[in-house]
């Protein structure tokens, strides 16, 4: 932990991949260079076998110049930007825009016909965890009924105020969506909403002009600190390299890929062996599904018997308040031992929340033990995904403290007597989807068919 905690070029690494690389799209010349560059931070840093693991993203995609535009009642020029991975959009002229309010079943129904129409989708400003968890949770049925009534496109005012635009995407498997969609400022998704509240027809222009091609090859990047006594067993420390690109990805997720990194020259530099080996890996591909971390557990299936727990962060740089194990109580009591050094720092809450937000899912598919840093919200929120997330946002402190934390824990896995805890099979698997209601969740964004057909996860 001292160690961790004394000045390391872990700000001019942070700063080099968000000021000088930028936003990290994969397939973008911008995660190219991210790629190559992790490699030169972790071989600079003195990890070993430092390498990249290659895999497949079934579509690019790039945003073309988004146009969108009321022509009646008033001429108004706004400010959009489309969905992540949103199929292209012939240029719509003089198109009906139809209030469907927060896009209940309800409120499509009470709506009317949709067909041709741009359908204007309400939601609040995000605070919480909890609010973002439901940013996406209530996608889904909206996209179901837009599509199910022809909808020529949907407009999401956005979720977050002062005219900040951002992206995300909603697919979890890197193919398009099934529908345009744009994201349109607050403030003036809300004037076209009490225009059209007053009895008015609103009428506007509409052009997503996406670039979207075959598939994409992008990786993974590795490294590893050796283990002395059983080399063949390991801890993954991760984090996703990959960002989107209207801001620079500071919170989401440069800053933690930049403490993984030290956290391996923390290690280093203290002079700790583990006694089973540290795998560092930054994945790519997180934003459009998980996909990387989900190509590396595929294809490491084989020795997963000997993958002793992932430890993954991706909450920006607010204070880590504990570990969730995602629902596996088993692990509560070790998890508690294995926090002991941090309560100094406050790090001393063991949840058992789960969701498939992170990269720590398909390791949790795989029945291997997870533990996901919980982090006070800070500045996340309102940065989310969006034009403000840059270096200036980054609490430099907490993030060094983040590295000490990270370190304490993978090398207490690492160098305990027992492991962490078993590897689950299927059925134990299964039953935790259940417990932990991420059965429902799996099943709303489309990933059940996967699991239960064995293309995602435990076979046995």
């Amino acid at each position: 932990m001292p160690e961790a905690l004394k000045p390391s070029p872990l700000q001019s690494n942070l700063q080099h991949l968000t000021d000088d690389i930028g936003g990290r799209v994969p397939g973008t010349p911008a995660m190219e260079q991210a790629i190559e560059w992790a490699q030169e931070a972790f071989r600079a840093a003195g990890g070993e076998n430092v390498h990249t693991e290659k895999f497949q993203i079934p579509q690019s995609w790039a945003e073309g110049q988004t146009r969108f535009s009321v022509q009646s009642p008033l001429e108004l020029s706004l400010h959009a930007v489309s969905v992540g991975w949103a199929p292209p959009l012939e240029p719509l002229r003089h198109v009906h825009i139809v209030d469907v309010k927060d896009g209940t079943g309800d409120d499509f129904l009470q709506a009317g016909n949709i067909a041709g129409s741009i359908v204007l989708v309400h939601g609040k400003v995000i605070q919480t965890w909890d609010d973002l968890d439901g940013e996406y949770n209530r996608v889904p049925p909206i996209l179901q009924s837009a599509v199910r009534g022809r909808a020529a496109a949907i407009v999401w005012i956005a979720e977050r105020d002062r005219d900040l635009l951002y992206r995300h995407t909603d697919t979890q498997t890197g193919e398009l969506e099934p529908i345009s969609q744009v994201i349109v400022a607050r403030e003036e998704g809300l004037r076209i909403a009490r225009l059209l509240n007053s009895g008015r027809q609103v009428y506007a222009n509409l052009e997503v002009p996406n670039q979207v091609g075959g598939p994409l090859t992008t990786a993974n990047v590795v490294a590893e600190i050796r283990g002395s006594e059983h080399p063949e067993q390991f801890v993954v420390l991760g984090a996703h390299l990959d960002s989107w690109e209207l801001g620079t990805g500071a919170l989401d997720n440069g800053c933690n890929a930049a403490m993984v990194i030290d956290a391996l020259r923390a290690i280093r530099a203290s002079g700790v062996q583990p006694k089973r080996t540290l795998r560092f890996v930054l994945f790519s591909g997180e934003e459009q599904g998980l996909l990387g971390s989900e190509a590396y557990a595929r294809e490491h299936r084989p020795e997963l018997d000997n993958a002793l727990a992932a430890v993954i962060f991706d909450s920006g740089s607010g204070r880590v308040t504990g570990f969730t194990l995602s629902g596996r109580t088993d692990l509560a009591g070790a998890a508690r031992v294995l926090m002991a050094p941090l309560q100094q720092m406050g790090v001393t809450a063991v949840t058992q929340d789960a969701d498939m937000g992170t990269d720590n899912f398909d390791f949790l598919l795989e029945g291997v033990p997870t533990l996901v840093a919980n982090q006070d919200p800070a500045n996340y929120m309102q940065n989310y995904h969006a034009m403000s997330d840059t270096f200036d946002k980054v609490d430099l402190g907490n993030l060094r403290k983040e590295v000490a934390e990270a370190a304490t824990v993978v090398v207490g896995i690492a160098n305990a007597p027992q492991r962490f805890g078993t590897r689950q099979d299927r059925t134990q698997v299964k039953q935790l989807l259940r417990d932990t209601h991420l059965e429902d969740t799996m099943k709303l964004n489309g990933v059940w068919t996967a699991w239960e057909s064995g293309q995602r996860g435990r076979t046995r």
